[in-house]
């Protein structure tokens, strides 16, 4: 009986330019997340959980930290373009890598149709001459250009709108602590009466909570991405372990510590889903024209998160056609090594789906938006089952690669494992959020038989 096929190294050469600098990285790391789901949506939180939100933040930041040390650790020991779908095809097999990639891919495709739209909404309220489909084409056009130039100009881009976006939360929770010591103008000192009137902390009950963390465990998506540009670094063993080590615990500082400030300082019952309360605490303390000051940090949040997710789309599916998982075409390099062909793949299914967002929001669109819901669930998943087989072949391989190591191996991989089986559990016994998860799960279902298919395929010849 023949040997085995050997496994794959754990690592292979990219193609790619190596033009990201420890900078890029790092802001990345911090800006990732920081976006219109923070900044807007964190209201329908607060309008189920109460001043408990901040329980539900620190929750679901806990999850998202635990899924980037794993990631990072892989990512250091392992650097590659595809990140995690690379990580899940050395772990599994070939059927988790197309999976997990794919799934990926139309994820970052759908969501940025719902970036463009909303920044053209916004940037169509200031100049209303212009219609809010020439808003989308320009952002569509800019960053596709930005994109296909160099990768150095992506790391530029979303460099500055991190730092805008960083600029600005620092800056608010530094105007918040004020106000509730009552060291700004016209200010008295909060106390806690905001945290324990209205119902106290738990108004709702740890139910409250738990529809909180439903509520805001998906604002965290993004952070994947910044292990997707470490591959183009000059140094991405090293570079990727710096900037997960920054910004998981910075990024926690901020949503918590922002949240903490909110509930202190407004009733948690003034609070209505859909409005900005970062808009309510700034009118709240005076500072004037708080609605369009939030309004130009969301449009660049918006922008940054678009930016980010055609690249990562890019680089994404640049990797499955590396593995035969893609067109082969895909494959071309520009001389300064940016994959042209695989960004304006993303592109056009990224204007495919603006298109259909523009034309059918509430009915073909939105089965594209449920069919993602959940998806990062997934992926996540797929990440924790890949570090626990991968840590094992690491140690015995190449064990002076494990420069980042996950916090309380396998304890904690399997708390995490956990945890996002639980959320799924619980937001198919929620009436908003079922749908997300069995639309999500079809989806899932769909990738999963083209992978069986192509491994029968692959096994027959």
């Amino acid at each position: 009986m023949p040997d085995a096929p050997p496994p794959p190294p754990l690592t292979e050469p990219e193609p790619l330019s190596h033009g990201l600098k420890q900078r890029h990285l790092t802001m990345l790391g911090l800006g990732g997340v920081i976006g219109a789901g923070l900044f807007v949506g964190s209201g329908a939180g607060i309008a189920v959980a109460g001043p408990a939100i901040v329980l539900s933040y620190l929750i679901a930041g806990a999850l998202a930290m635990l899924v980037m040390r794993m990631l990072g650790e892989m990512s250091a020991a392992m650097p590659a373009s595809g990140a995690f779908s690379v990580h899940a095809e050395r772990a599994l097999g070939r059927w988790a890598g197309f999976s997990v990639g794919w799934l990926y891919w139309f994820l970052l495709v759908v969501v940025l149709a719902v970036e463009a739209t909303g920044a053209a909404r916004i940037a169509h309220g200031w100049v209303p001459g212009v219609p809010q489909w020439g808003w989308v084409l320009v952002f569509m056009v800019v960053f596709t250009v930005a994109n296909l130039a160099a990768v150095k100009n992506f790391g530029e881009f979303e460099f500055w709108f991190a730092a805008l976006k960083v600029g600005a939360i620092v800056l608010f929770l530094v105007l918040g602590v004020l106000a509730i010591a009552g060291w700004l103008p016209d200010t008295d000192p909060v106390g806690l009466a905001n945290l324990t009137g209205q119902g106290g902390f738990l108004p709702n009950g740890w139910s409250g909570v738990v529809s909180g963390v439903l509520a805001v465990v998906f604002a965290f998506g993004g952070l994947e991405v910044v292990t997707i540009a470490a591959a183009e670094s000059d140094d991405p063993a090293r570079n990727v372990a710096r900037a997960v080590r920054s910004a998981v615990w910075r990024i926690l500082l901020f949503y918590v510590g922002s949240m903490l400030v909110i509930v202190t300082l407004l009733p948690w019952t003034s609070m209505e889903p859909g409005e900005s309360p970062y808009v309510a605490v700034l009118d709240a303390i005076g500072v004037p024209a708080a609605g369009q000051i939030m309004n130009v940090v969301v449009f660049v949040a918006l922008l940054s998160a678009l930016n980010a997710n055609l690249y990562g789309s890019s680089r994404m599916v640049f990797s499955l056609a590396e593995r035969g998982e893609a067109p082969r075409g895909l494959l071309k390099v520009s001389g300064g090594g940016v994959p042209r062909r695989a960004v304006l793949a993303s592109v056009a299914f990224g204007f495919v789906s603006v298109l259909l967002n523009l034309k059918w929001p509430d009915s073909v669109f939105l089965y594209m938006l449920n069919a993602v819901g959940a998806v990062l669930l997934f992926v996540w998943g797929l990440i924790a089952v890949s570090e626990l087989r991968l840590r094992r072949r690491i140690e015995r391989e190449a064990p002076g690669t494990l420069t980042l190591r996950m916090w309380g191996f396998p304890w904690l991989t399997w708390v995490a494992l956990a945890a996002m089986g639980a959320v799924l559990v619980l937001m198919l016994y929620d009436e908003g959020a079922r749908p997300q998860v069995l639309w999500s799960a079809g989806a899932t279902g769909a990738v999963l038989l083209v992978a069986w298919v192509r491994e029968l395929r692959a096994g027959r010849g």
